[in-house]
Parts: C-alpha cells; sequence; structure tokens
C-alpha cells in the first residue's frame, strides 16, 4: 500500500536545496588619492589617435564610475577604432570582469550583440570548442549628453549646446590576458616556437569547428589580435586593481572627459591561459548560405571575396592559413602593397596570390562579379595584370624549417590557401593532420 508519510519524505528529500545565500553587494571603492601626471593636452593619446577620431562618439568612462549600480571602473585595458575596454569590479557578482563601451551609432557592435546573444541562446554541448568562443556575461546601454565645441572663443558668444542624450551600447565579458600578437612580440624574433604554433592552431581550429559545425557562424575576421588568452589567476587582477590605486597611469585633461593610458596585466607564464576566439563584430549568422559583401582585413582577404564571388564559412579557413605566417614567420603571406605610393591595391594581392598558388581555375572566375576582372586574367585565367607577378614562392618565403617537417608544414597551409573555397579542408579535418597531430613530440623550437 502506498505509505503517504513516506511518499511525503521522498519528494521532500528532492526538493532543490537554496544554497547558501548570495552576499549583499559590495559597496563602491573609494577613489584613489595617489597623484598621477598630466599629460600635454595637444598630444593624442590612445582612441585620440584613431583615424576620424570624434570625442563625441566615446563614453566619457571616469576610472571609479559605477555603471548600472554594479561594476566599478579599476582601469583601462585598451581602446580600438569602435570602443573603450575597462576592467571593472562586479559590485553584485563579487568578480572582475572586462567591459567594452563601444562608440556610438558603431555597426560592428549592433552585430557583435547580435552574435554574442545568438551563441548564448544555443542549446549546451560538449564540443570542445565551445569554451574556446568568448561568451558574453551581461549587456547594457549608457547614455550620455555632450556639448558641441564651441568656434569662437569669445566670452561673450553663446555657450555650446547641449547634443540629446546618445546612446553607448556596453558588452561584459571574463577579462583576458593578452592577444597572440602580444604574446609573439615577447619573443626576440617576434616568431611563435613551433609547439606554441601548433597549439594556438589546435584551440583555434576547435573554436572554429564548433561555430561551423554546431553553431553555424563563420567569424570572418579571425586575426592574431582577435585571439585572446584567457586569465583565470585573480592575483594577477587584484595588482592590476593595486597598481592602479597606488601608482595611476598618467592622463590627460581633454576638456569634458579624461583620456587615461591603457595598462597592461603582469603575471608569469603559468598563468597563462587557452587561447579564446573573440571579436564577433563581423559575424554572419546561419549556414549554409552565400555572402557577397566585403569583409575581412585586406592582408587576409581571402580570392572569392577579393572577385566579388559568393563565399562562406570557407573564407576562415583562408584566414587560418594567412595567418599561420604572421605568426610563425612574422611576415604576411601576401603583399597587397605595391606601386609607387606602396597603396592598398587588388592587383598587387591577386599578383601575389598568383606568385604563390598559380593561376585561379576558370570556374572560380566565371563566379565573378568584379566590373574589371578582365584587368587581371584572361578568360583561362592567366595572369594580364598591370604588373608582373612576383618570383615568389611558399618555399621560398618559409624560412624556418627543413626536409620533412618543412613539407609538412606546407602540406598543411595548402589545405587551407587554395583558390576554390570548396577544395578547403574543413577546421575538423585540419584538426587530425598530421604536421599538427605530432605537436607533442616538437621541443625546443
Amino acid at each position: 500500500m502506498l505509505s503517504v508519510r513516506n511518499l511525503a519524505r521522498r519528494l521532500a528529500g528532492l526538493v532543490a536545496s537554496p544554497g547558501p545565500p548570495r552576499p549583499p553587494p559590495s559597496p563602491p571603492r573609494p577613489p584613489s588619492t595617489a597623484t598621477f601626471q598630466q599629460l600635454d593636452p595637444s598630444q593624442p593619446i590612445e582612441e585620440e589617435t584613431v583615424p576620424f577620431y570624434d570625442p563625441t562618439a566615446f563614453y566619457p568612462v571616469r576610472i571609479g564610475e559605477v555603471f548600472q549600480s554594479r561594476y566599478q571602473v579599476v582601469g583601462k585595458l585598451g581602446y580600438g577604432a569602435y570602443s573603450t575596454v575597462w576592467l571593472c569590479h562586479d559590485l553584485v557578482g563579487h568578480r572582475y570582469v572586462s567591459v567594452k563601451v563601444c562608440s556610438r551609432n558603431s555597426i560592428p557592435v549592433k552585430r557583435e550583440l547580435a552574435a554574442l546573444e545568438y551563441l548564448n541562446r544555443l542549446p549546451k554541448t560538449r564540443h570542445g570548442g565551445r569554451p574556446h568562443v568568448r561568451t558574453l556575461l551581461d549587456q547594457f546601454v549608457l547614455t550620455s549628453a555632450t556639448e558641441e565645441p564651441s568656434a569662437s572663443s569669445d566670452p561673450d558668444s553663446e555657450p555650446p549646446a547641449t547634443v540629446p542624450p546618445q546612446s553607448f551600447q556596453c558588452l561584459v565579458h571574463k577579462p583576458m590576458l593578452m592577444s597572440i600578437f602580444a604574446l609573439r612580440a615577447i619573443f626576440p624574433d617576434k616568431k611563435l616556437p613551433e609547439t606554441l604554433t601548433k597549439l594556438v592552431l589546435i584551440h583555434v581550429l576547435t573554436a572554429v569547428d564548433y561555430l561551423h559545425s554546431e553553431a553555424k557562424l563563420i567569424h570572418t575576421d579571425i586575426n592574431e589580435n582577435n585571439i585572446l588568452l584567457d586569465l583565470d589567476d585573480a592575483r594577477t587582477l587584484e595588482a592590476f586593481e593595486e597598481a592602479e590605486r597606488t601608482n595611476p597611469l598618467p592622463r590627460k585633461d581633454a576638456g569634458d572627459r579624461t583620456v587615461y593610458l591603457s595598462r597592461d596585466f603582469e603575471t608569469e607564464p603559468e598563468n597563462y591561459g587557452r587561447p579564446v576566439l573573440c571579436d564577433f563584430g563581423e559575424a554572419r549568422i546561419g549556414l549554409p548560405s552565400k555572402h557577397t559583401d566585403l569583409v575581412q582585413p585586406d592582408q587576409y582577404r581571402a580570392p572569392e571575396v577579393i572577385l566579388g564571388a559568393p563565399w562562406d564559412e570557407k573564407v576562415d579557413i583562408w584566414t587560418i592559413g594567412v595567418m599561420i605566417w604572421d605568426m610563425f614567420e612574422n611576415k604576411n603571406m601576401f603583399k597587397p602593397y605595391g606601386g609607387p605610393d606602396n597603396k592598398r591595391s587588388d592587383l598587387y594581392h591577386l599578383a601575389h596570390m598568383v606568385a604563390l598558388l598559380g593561376p585561379p581555375p576558370a570556374d572560380l572566375l566565371q563566379r565573378s562579379t568584379m566590373a574589371e576582372l578582365w584587368r587581371f586574367f584572361d578568360a583561362q585565367g592567366n595572369w594580364v595584370g598591370a604588373t608582373r607577378v612576383p618570383d615568389d614562392s611558399l618555399e621560398q618565403s618559409e624560412s624556418r624549417l627543413e626536409g620533412a617537417d618543412k613539407a609538412l608544414f606546407l602540406a598543411f597551409v595548402r589545405k587551407m590557401v587554395r583558390w576554390k573555397p570548396e577544395e578547403r579542408a574543413s577546421a575538423k579535418e585540419l584538426l587530425g593532420d598530421a604536421w599538427l597531430d605530432n605537436h607533442l613530440t616538437v621541443s625546443g623550437s
């Protein structure tokens, strides 16, 4: 017979424990009283050096400021063309976070927020690549009313007009240590050792396999600055805060705002975490799909993108293959610049592709929508451009390996750097390549 008492006892035991109560929010930290150097206000620094810089496009962050009654600004981590990045103390979550404060009307942040929220909505997965893709912890919007600069120094002139409140999208992430570009700069020749190159590529390819096979997302902007090393050492974050409190970096008074210098994390190599793929400001959601818009940095641009042909996730594979040359050789694989003014041109870029890869297949050229394709190739794919094809090859350009190691390495690269996107290997296929497979046996290289 069913015992109501026993059943009640059983169900009571299955009630989830509420766990320990969450500690109350921490109070904001008092401002630092340490002195700091004031920089010359006439000399541009940090985000002011970005081309076409507009101060009203950037939110005037102040160290010590609290966003959303939660995130207190500790110090500046960096800047870009469309954002500044700050280490903050999460007063509610009792942890450190990085907050990316984007410029107003930033088109990349709209696409990045959409991609990050899309990734957060995906079902949980056991795919090993998910931890190698940066996660969005929170997002919010700041508003700020600024003044239009006055064109007159006359004290009797009309006061500057107040601009309506502007919106600035903010993205909250786990703090990261440094980029692969910064890691490479640690080495005397700015070249990653072979072992590290392989390990970074394994992490990146695992992330890209997750994006392509499960998330159905194309990154389109993979480069050394968008691959960051994870950081799990709380002492490094605490040391950053203490250094900014006791020995603030120089800054400048720029009228309605303060422009701060960025501070680097200081930690030992044993605290360097796994590479994580970041910055989804150019991501495209949805596979299989074809696109025709212009993507990728100049030197990483895939041939189908240059030619105006439809492109898909294989642009990411091309980019990784080209990026290897930066990491391992400290030089660009392709040189898209030339002429007396050394300007960027498809002419020089395509000529160098022909040098390293041979002429393009005719059926790839038939997909092109480039109006002046005839200036570069004839109907059979032969080069007819106004500059000569450089005397170069991958064998000549690669200078660090010899013999069988060099042959394996170049075979690996050639699986990615191919004219036709459908002939490039997938990220999953590349992870099984013989050159990567022997990474544990390589030492001291």
